[in-house]
């Protein structure tokens, strides 16, 4: 990963983050930071990075529209442009055949990885069009998205949802977009991660997959994927379809 940090120099962008106190979001801001970038940050706890020069932080739920639609606003009015919005927050649970879900858990899910993103893409473009500027956009989605998976039934079809808004917002926005994209990121080792493999075989049909995985130390790390996204989203040479990328 380290080489591929070295190729990153992000000192003229600014990189907005959902979910950024752990795992990939945590990494998102981490890397991008170590490249130079100016990061936004908010997620339901506190950020990863401290606020300075370059950082600006705020602590909300991306299931309050009107939260992030005012960290969006400010962080236009911090740094004057925001490059990159990555749409990271999201949830695991609940877990296990749709008959023995909740209905509570399911609509929390359900608010937070489709509500949650479809929050954050409109906020951000609002602030390109009244800034007349353009960025990029991304969204990360799962491979889930694309293949359904006993015990999964619900995370599977909030993923699904971001590839088909992600799709149908490249269309709307070729104006203000310099591109689109809804990512699968792979397994990475994360505290999602961890919570899978906690699930029994009765809620979640691939779990020793998933364990398997874990003691062959083949996750991948938070950091190492981060760097993976932000060079292709901001590699002037990646093209702008497909809309739907998988990076495992």
């Amino acid at each position: 990963m380290g080489a591929l940090l070295d190729t990153l120099n992000l000192s003229t962008k600014v990189v907005s983050v959902t979910g950024a106190s752990r795992g990939l979001g945590a990494g998102l801001a981490r890397v991008a930071y170590r490249a130079g970038a100016s990061v936004a940050l908010c997620s339901r706890t506190e950020p990863l990075l401290r606020e300075s020069d370059r950082v600006f932080t705020e602590t909300l739920d991306v299931t309050d529209a009107a939260a992030v639609e005012a960290f969006a606003a400010s962080a236009f009015r911090r740094f004057g442009h925001v490059d990159l919005r990555t749409n990271n927050a999201g949830i695991i649970d609940p877990v296990g055949p749709l008959r023995s879900l909740q209905p509570d858990a399911i609509a929390r899910m359900l608010e937070v990885n489709v509500l949650g993103v479809a929050h954050g893409c409109l906020a951000y473009l609002r602030q390109l069009h009244e800034h007349e500027s353009k960025g990029i956009l991304v969204n990360i989605s799962s491979g889930a998205a694309r293949k359904a998976y006993f015990g999964w039934s619900i995370y599977c079809a909030s993923k699904a949802a971001i590839d088909r808004m992600s799709e149908a917002i490249a269309l709307e926005e070729e104006d203000r977009l310099n591109a689109v994209y809804s990512v699968a990121p792979g397994v990475i080792d994360t505290d999602m991660q961890s919570a899978i493999r906690s699930k029994t075989e009765a809620e979640f049909r691939d779990v020793q997959r998933f364990r398997s995985m874990f003691e062959d130390n083949v996750l991948k790390s938070p950091d190492e994927t981060a760097a993976r996204i932000l060079q292709f989203a901001f590699n002037p040479e990646t093209p702008r379809i497909p809309v739907c990328v998988d990076l495992r």
